[in-house]
């Protein structure tokens, strides 16, 4: 009886033990999970906050040693934008004749009532003292800026907008942006002492504008490039954050070794503006659009997202391309780098009722009828 009660606690014993490894095992599979697809998903913000720590920790490497001057202000802007080039589908370009009206709300409204509304209120704000001057600068070129071409498709897809709209709208934006954004910078903010404008503009064109040209040559005159950007094209994704993440690091070196005046408090406010303008201007628009366009629901959805959504893909090395010689060239990129993750949380919390908002319109519209026939007919 006794060895029999023996054996049995040692059973039970070992259930116990096999349990608890399962748990543990359990917890350290979930916590891999997380950390897995938090990456997935938030790659470009995780290295963001990885290289602005780096970058805490000892300026001088990024600031000097790795070459900045060659490394991330030519090399890292050349691979991006050629990268761009290749991807850029400028062949849709000729739906602009369809949908005229549309496409230019979207654009003025991405440009210039974006600018115009986030220059007051930044202006305001410091001028009342409760946000640093470069800050309140950095928020001007973040909204000159044009909209994403990734993040807008996707968003828009989810939500159930036009999808060839997004695709047209952020083809064009992006090349208009080359030289529009600029302008609208300088229109706004002024030409410092220190920028020549000649030199600035020469810049862009032999870092943007060259660039963009030779990856738009190989993919309409060499069609194995375009097949081996399709093939890798989710390498190439990480290695284009990486690099982006590359030039936030060496700018952001830079900015903590010039010590700037600019206090944790006023980052604190930057984001909390950000946060207010962005979804008042989403606000805004998705109002006028519906005015504007209230019998098309699809281009309402796209609307909403083409009229407020920055491109950081385009905005960093254009940053770094302008600013490159200024002390306060972080602070001018700090508001993009949180205007680009928040209009991407913004848009993915609302893209279940924006697509169950397109089905009743459509319903209501009577633009489902032939399809809901199909279905019954089936």
């Amino acid at each position: 009886m006794e060895v029999s009660a023996s054996k049995g606690a040692e059973v039970k014993e070992n259930a116990v033990e096999g349990s608890e490894k399962d748990e543990n095992k359990s917890v350290s599979e979930k916590v891999g999970m997380f950390i897995s697809n938090l990456w997935n998903t938030h790659s470009f913000l995780t290295m963001v906050i990885i290289a602005i720590i780096a970058a805490s920790i000892y300026p001088p490497l990024g600031a000097e040693y790795v070459y900045p001057e060659y490394t991330a202000t030519w090399g890292a802007v050349l691979f991006i934008f050629v990268l761009a080039g290749l991807k850029l589908k400028t062949e849709e370009l000729g739906r602009a004749f369809q949908r005229i009206r549309f496409n230019a709300f979207v654009q003025i409204f991405n440009f210039m009532f974006d600018s115009s509304i986030i220059y007051v209120v930044s202006r305001s704000l410091e001028h009342v003292g409760a946000l640093d001057a470069a800050l309140a600068d950095g928020m001007v070129i973040a909204s000159c800026l044009p909209l994403t071409i990734n993040m807008v498709l996707v968003l828009t897809s989810s939500a159930g907008g036009d999808e060839s709209a997004a695709v047209f709208n952020a083809a064009f934006g992006n090349l208009v942006g080359v030289f529009l954004t600029p302008a609208l910078i300088f229109m706004y903010i002024g030409v410092d002492s220190d920028v020549e404008l000649a030199e600035v503009f020469f810049k862009l064109g032999c870092r943007v504008v060259l660039p963009l040209f030779v990856g738009q040559l190989l993919r309409n005159y060499y069609k194995p490039a375009v097949e081996w950007s399709k093939k890798h094209a989710k390498v190439l994704k990480k290695v284009q954050e990486g690099t982006l993440s590359f030039i936030v690091y060496t700018v952001f070196c830079k900015t903590f070794e010039s010590d700037s005046d600019a206090t944790f408090v006023d980052a604190i406010v930057m984001i909390a503006v950000i946060f207010v303008m962005l979804c008042t201007l989403m606000a805004v628009s998705w109002f006028v659009l519906g005015q504007a366009f209230k019998n098309e629901p699809k281009l309402r959805v796209m609307g909403l997202f083409g009229c407020t959504h920055k491109t950081v893909a385009m905005g960093v090395p254009l940053i770094n391309a302008i600013y490159e010689d200024n002390d306060n060239v972080g602070l001018y990129t700090l508001p993009l780098l949180v205007w680009h993750p928040m209009q991407l949380f913004i848009g993915s919390t609302i893209t279940s009722k924006l697509n169950s908002f397109v089905e009743r319109e459509e319903m209501r519209l009577g633009l489902n009828e032939k399809s809901e026939e199909d279905i019954e007919n089936v």
